[in-house]
């Protein structure tokens, strides 16, 4: 067993026992059975096979989080009603702030590009931390709130669909492109987005999943922990083991299973889907521009080459990355991930598994090209100049989530029953492992 340890000062009250009991779980990228020991602040266990992190309980786990999501909401507040961006082109101004942006979207009949914007940047963040504040002044009070259960497993899923953070640098290729024809001037939400993007970031990254399970059956009086049998499977989002005659986890609520079921099955479909709306994504026009003298259609790769032309290469690059290498490879390698699970791996599985967290990581920076056009199409909806977006941004929006949804469905532990080390073990997890890694930072 490895330990660091960094000793410091908590703020926070000793009767605040942060502290994980012993117990066993299965890992959920590997399936190999792991018996933890006693957790405490600041420490994390890896499973000893493929590295995965099991658990982490933080060094600060009670009041971290909520404040990490107050300054988030704050900043909120300011980013959504301040001046985002001002662009002046031919003596017209556009005094732009990210509702604007909405509404000029739904003005112009593409609700769905609105709806995309608002989830993404809006409706998800502002959820979650809401929810983030319910769920932990519940622990912090040890009270009972309503839906308690519920608002946790809201929590923990919707950090996947936070994109602040990509729309804030799609906003940097837009004023590069934007400032090689107008004046633009960057608001002070613009700043304040990037503040909020960390926040966000250090949000979710503050929030243990497993160990928060735990302490918030603790007050719901049930105890999460329960010694692994063969009556029993462990929850492959929770990591407590339940019954299997459950048909979704006492602990956190979700399906109760050994595998996904028809986890390739579904992932495939989804890649399938993902792959035909690739070719009009890629050969529709995907933003169309127009002055009084004349109206300029371009595919995703027209736009490229025009940018790379005229100069701006880094944009040219960056919009190459997010728009057509990164949903490209990412569709390459889920194939290749399929087959592997299918009929065995070309690579041992700890480089499948890197594969897989490459493709289940870089698939949300694809939206890159889409919030570009959203911000260029405010900026330009005038007579004299206008931007708006074609037929294929629709289509690359989904290729987006049908590729995130293809990763979502695929479970990895599939890879380490296809490698050669669980080619013995047929429907069951391997042996239990104490050379549990762990860690105190």
């Amino acid at each position: 067993m490895k330990f660091i340890n960094h000793y410091r000062w908590r703020a926070y009250p000793p009767s605040l026992n942060a502290d994980l009991p012993a117990h066993t779980v299965d890992c959920p990228e590997c399936g190999q059975r792991i018996s933890l020991p006693r957790l405490k602040r600041g420490q994390e266990a890896h499973c000893p096979r493929c590295g995965h992190e099991i658990v982490d309980v933080g060094k600060n786990p009670y009041i971290a989080p909520l404040a990490y999501a107050t300054a988030s909401l704050i900043l909120m507040v300011f980013v959504y009603s301040m001046t985002f961006v001002t662009v002046t082109l031919a003596g017209i101004t556009s005094i732009l702030s990210l509702p604007s942006m909405m509404k000029q979207l739904i003005v112009s009949d593409f609700g769905f590009l609105a709806e995309v914007m608002f989830v993404l940047t809006f409706g998800s963040p502002l959820v979650f931390l809401l929810f983030c504040l319910y769920v932990y002044l519940a622990l912090l009070f040890d009270k009972v709130f309503p839906g308690l259960s519920y608002a946790t497993r809201t929590l923990v899923r919707l950090r996947h669909f936070i994109m602040v953070d990509v729309f804030f640098i799609s906003t940097l290729v837009a004023y590069i492109k934007l400032s090689s024809v107008a004046e633009v001037s960057l608001g002070a939400a613009f700043y304040l987005m990037l503040a909020l993007a960390l926040m966000l970031i250090r949000t979710s990254v503050s929030i243990s999943e497993h160990w928060v399970y735990y302490k918030i059956n603790q007050i719901l009086g049930r105890n999460a922990i329960e010694a692994p049998s063969e009556e029993r499977v462990c929850c492959s989002r929770c990591l407590y083991f339940r019954e299997k005659t459950e048909a979704t986890c006492g602990v956190c609520g979700a399906d109760l299973y050994h595998r996904r079921p028809k986890s390739l099955s579904m992932s495939t479909a989804f890649l399938v889907a993902a792959v035909l709306l690739y070719i009009p994504a890629n050969l529709l026009p995907i933003m169309i521009s127009s002055n009084p003298t004349v109206v300029q259609a371009n595919t995703i790769f027209n736009g490229i080459v025009y940018m790379w032309e005229e100069g701006d290469k880094l944009i040219a690059a960056i919009i190459f990355s997010a728009s057509i290498l990164v949903p490209g490879a990412k569709i390459v390698l889920l194939i290749v991930l399929n087959l592997s699970a299918h009929y065995g791996l070309p690579a041992n599985s700890k480089t499948m598994l890197k594969i897989y967290h490459f493709t289940d990581s870089v698939g949300k920076w694809s939206m890159i090209d889409i919030f570009v056009i959203i911000i260029l199409m405010s900026s330009f909806h005038s007579y004299m100049a206008r931007v708006v977006p074609g037929q294929a941004a629709v289509y690359f929006c989904l290729v987006v989530i049908l590729t995130m949804l293809s990763a979502y469905f695929f479970d990895p532990r599939l890879l380490w029953d296809k490698s050669r080390y669980s080619k013995t073990i047929t429907d069951r997890p391997s042996e239990n492992v104490s050379d549990t890694q762990y860690t105190y930072d």
